[in-house]
């Protein structure tokens, strides 16, 4: 019988994978990443979320942003464990006759998008009554070819999408509208012990989250827990600066993926963080300095256990522990190391998944004493 990561590889995508072969952690990782949640539709994500976290057997409620909490009362220090429920996407921008659809950026502003990955990727658009497929597209090379004033990456003012109408009033008869959600949905695909797709952020959040909850025996925690899915991070952290209003807590770990310097065109000298080596520590990024009372107790925690961790800093990145800090709440930013970030095909390796599970556990059993005064 070969090893389970030779078996996986006869399979090209995890509906043509036999199920005994996924691990649960995985496999709730996989159908949170199949959700189609862009900034601002969040709601299905939050759905999963509220069903799941409540089914758990945590005190759920939420917010009039529709942050999701879910709490697990206790006697030890107040701990907010926080993700986002947005994926990166576009948004309708307009129609035009021959019924191709045009976008804008989803975000704040990174035009990067449009210049290096939607080109030929299904699309979906997430419409206010309906879910239309398509694809993106832009003129070929053979058009480019004949035209000097194009030959450049692509912008939003080349890609749209194609989805196999010949007019507006037939697009919009499927139900685009301005407005809508764009996402890149390409089926999510396994190489080895590594799977890529879309939404792996900040999808692995929300899968460690709900394990911890429903793995981790409740009356083992040595904190008083709450869990958050946060809405509208990619834009701005946006959901995260309201949780404090919830509080008071004495400490969170933001989880989120990070990016990684292990592949060709980055360099491990500027990021010294590598696919199956464990979670990754943050200590800056370009917002925030992180708690270091916090990132010493999980590497404590991370040595006591024998889990491997890595430290890093992450320079243009931001995350929602930024924003929680912001509103008054110290906090650490722990990654999941993820290739080719904000593309349809990050990148993770399963050991790391699992890494960050475990470290997680360990850190919520674990005798907690108050932070001491002052930060690190």
């Amino acid at each position: 019988m070969p090893p389970a990561w030779i078996v996986i590889l006869r399979y090209s995508t995890f509906d043509e994978f036999e199920t005994e072969h996924l691990m649960t952690l995985t496999d709730t990782l996989v159908e949170l990443m199949e959700i189609p949640a862009p900034t601002g539709q969040e709601e299905p994500v939050l759905a999963w979320c509220r069903e799941n976290w409540a089914r758990a057997g945590a005190e759920v409620s939420v917010t009039p942003v529709g942050n999701v909490l879910a709490r697990i009362p206790g006697d030890g220090p107040k701990l907010l464990l926080q993700g986002h429920a947005d994926e990166i996407g576009f948004v309708v921008k307009s129609i035009d006759e021959r019924g191709f659809v045009w976008l804008a950026d989803g975000q704040a502003g990174s035009r990067n998008f449009f210049e290096r990955y939607p080109v030929g990727k299904p699309a979906l658009i997430v419409a206010r009554n309906a879910r239309i497929p398509g694809m993106f597209g832009a003129p070929t090379g053979h058009i480019l070819a004949t035209k000097a004033d194009r030959a450049h990456a692509p912008t939003e003012d080349d890609i749209f999408v194609d989805i196999g109408v010949d007019s507006k009033e037939e697009a919009e008869a499927l139900g685009v509208h301005v407005g809508a959600g764009v996402i890149w949905n390409p089926p999510t695909r396994r190489l080895g012990h590594r799977i890529y797709g879309k939404a792996i952020d900040n999808r692995i959040s929300l899968a460690l989250i709900t394990h911890l909850l429903t793995d981790v025996d409740h009356v083992t925690f040595r904190y008083d827990i709450t869990v958050s899915a946060t809405i509208q991070e990619e834009i701005g952290l946006i959901g995260a600066l309201s949780l404090g209003q919830m509080g008071p807590f004495d400490l969170a770990i933001a989880i989120d993926n990070g990016p990684i310097a292990d592949y060709p065109g980055t360099s491990l000298r500027e990021m010294p963080v590598q696919l199956g080596k464990g979670p990754a520590l943050v200590y800056k990024d370009s917002w925030a300095h992180y708690d270091r009372r916090i990132i010493d107790r999980l590497l404590d925690i991370a040595e006591a256990s024998d889990l491997p961790v890595q430290r890093t800093i992450y320079p243009g990145f931001g995350s929602d522990g930024a924003a929680l800090i912001r509103t008054g709440i110290p906090a650490v930013l722990l990654a999941v190391s993820t290739r080719y970030t904000h593309s349809a095909f990050e990148m993770l390796d399963e050991r790391d998944l699992h890494g960050a599970f475990d470290l997680l556990r360990a850190f919520v059993t674990t005798d907690a004493a108050p932070l001491p005064l002052g930060p690190a």
